[in-house]
């Protein structure tokens, strides 16, 4: 499963960096547009994400993901393709609805195969592997990506179709664990039953800024390094495999020393070096160029990536841990639902932000992390005791 993740998560690394960049500067898409293509994905995605927990539930993690692999390969495949606005938007919405299941599927699928006491590594290793698979394909597609070269993007858009198809033939490979059992005349439950659990909605909502104010504006640092500070394809492939070497390095060591420790310091902790981050992205594009800014970005996303390794142990784990077995889809349905409302108003506002003061974006992100950590050390005492601290 985690080779499968490694081709895919390059494939991904291949293109995804480019997007904006493919649709602003070879298409003529405005920046406002861009954003919204991108935010096309992950709106459609909320539409698809509940309704594949309820078929993950039913017929498990490993046959939905394999589906969404192939809508994800269609989807994705058919972007060189795009010449006007609403191409782009169709190819993204078919896109969303794969990648709407993508994610509560695969940890569903985790979660089946990997024992409680362990998951949180498990979770880290997946963070290992999606990583080193992004940054090496984000050097591969540096490499290629040209934008006085249409083609060149038409060959970054292929690759990236052609690792979700091997990683749906490498599902064959993997087990799918057995459905949870439910007694006999017992429903096998409902999403009134998640939503009914207060203390997970508080924990996805609070995933909701750190994706808005974290992940989803590290998809526009591309263009604004390029745009703002003149730093060349290459750079911009180099700049996401830095953050990659980092995860890649230091995520399996993070998760190691947080057993044991709490699980909402892990997150306010990732908030405060995810500002830091931002403001240094700040100060990069106001004050330098070129060489010099595309250094000062590479050191930003690393700070960044050591960020990532304090979530990477904690979100999916304590989603599986608070979950009823027979509702595991349902939860992670709506734990995804988190991260792609994140992705629909981080690049649809930021996309927006960076065309009128592109130097307003990073403090304003900055601010929301902070305060997005405060909420996470502010919900911890509402979570079972058994639950607060990383299983050493």
């Amino acid at each position: 499963m985690e080779a499968g993740g490694l081709a895919n998560a390059f494939g991904n690394g291949v293109a995804y960096p480019f997007t904006v960049i493919y649709l602003h500067n070879v298409r003529g898409f405005s920046l406002g547009i861009a954003g919204l293509v991108l935010a096309t994905n992950a709106m459609v995605g909320l539409g698809a994400g509940p309704l594949a927990g309820i078929v993950v539930d039913r017929v498990g993690g490993r046959a939905t993901l394999a589906t969404s692999l192939v809508l994800m390969a269609v989807g994705f495949g058919a972007f060189p393709w795009v010449t006007e606005p609403w191409h782009a938007f169709v190819a993204s919405a078919v896109a969303g609805v794969g990648n709407g299941g993508f994610w509560p599927s695969q940890s569903t699928l985790l979660a089946g195969l990997t024992p409680s006491a362990r998951r949180h590594a498990a979770y880290a290793l997946q963070r290992v592997s999606r990583n080193l698979g992004i940054g090496l394909g984000g050097i591969a597609g540096g490499l290629i990506a040209t934008t006085s070269d249409a083609s060149s993007f038409t060959v970054l858009y292929m690759i990236d179709a052609v690792t979700f198809i091997a990683f749906a033939v490498v599902l064959s490979f993997v087990p799918g664990p057995e459905l949870p059992p439910v007694a006999d005349g017992a429903r096998r439950g409902r999403y009134l039953d998640v939503l009914r659990h207060r203390v997970f909605l508080g924990f996805v909502g609070l995933n909701v800024l750190f994706v808005a104010a974290g992940y989803a504006q590290l998809e526009l640092l591309p263009v604004f390094a390029k745009n703002e500070a003149g730093v060349t394809e290459k750079a911009i492939g180099l700049i996401f495999f830095a953050n990659t070497l980092v995860v890649v390095l230091a995520q399996l060591p993070v998760s190691k020393l947080l057993e044991g420790r709490r699980r909402m310091r892990s997150l306010a902790a990732m908030t405060v070096l995810w500002a830091a981050a931002w403001i240094a992205v700040l100060a990069s594009g106001a004050l330098l160029e070129t060489a010099a800014a595309a250094t000062a970005f590479a050191l930003a996303v690393m700070v960044f990536a050591l960020g990532e390794c304090f979530q990477g142990p904690t979100q999916g784990a304590l989603v599986a841990d608070l979950a009823a077995p027979h509702l595991r889809g349902r939860y992670m349905a709506l734990s995804t639902l988190s991260w792609e409302l994140g992705f629909v108003i981080g690049p649809a506002a930021g996309g927006f932000i960076l065309a009128a003061e592109p130097l307003a974006l990073w403090p304003l992100a900055a601010i929301v992390c902070v305060a997005a950590g405060a909420g996470a050390l502010a919900l911890e005492r509402g979570l079972p005791r058994e639950l607060r601290l990383t299983p050493a």
